[in-house]
């Protein structure tokens, strides 16, 4: 017995669409260090309130809070995956 499969026909992608994958793929690839370190200085900035890190290095304002360089990164990188899923797949995340 021989069992075909068919498998229907991928759309093509144009110019325009590889440059804007391409373009979105560049973006998400910076913005995944840019979490990184809004990371870092959300920890350093816990480690300066429990005392175990030197002062941190914004003393006041909106952002010598933790939260807000943690909620940062992580907005970073979540960013940063949907600009890659959608340059590796050329639609729209939903």
């Amino acid at each position: 017995m021989v069992v075909r499969i068919r498998l229907g026909k991928s759309p093509r992608r144009g110019a325009r669409s590889s440059k804007k994958s391409r373009l979105a793929q560049g973006i998400a690839a910076l913005m995944t260090p840019a979490a990184l370190a809004a990371s870092i200085l959300g920890f350093w900035r816990i480690g300066a309130d429990f005392h175990w890190m030197s002062s941190f290095a914004i003393p006041s304002g909106l952002l010598s809070h933790w939260q807000v360089w943690l909620g940062g990164a992580a907005a970073l990188q979540f960013c940063a995956y949907a600009l890659n899923r959608y340059g590796k797949t050329g639609r729209t995340v939903s």
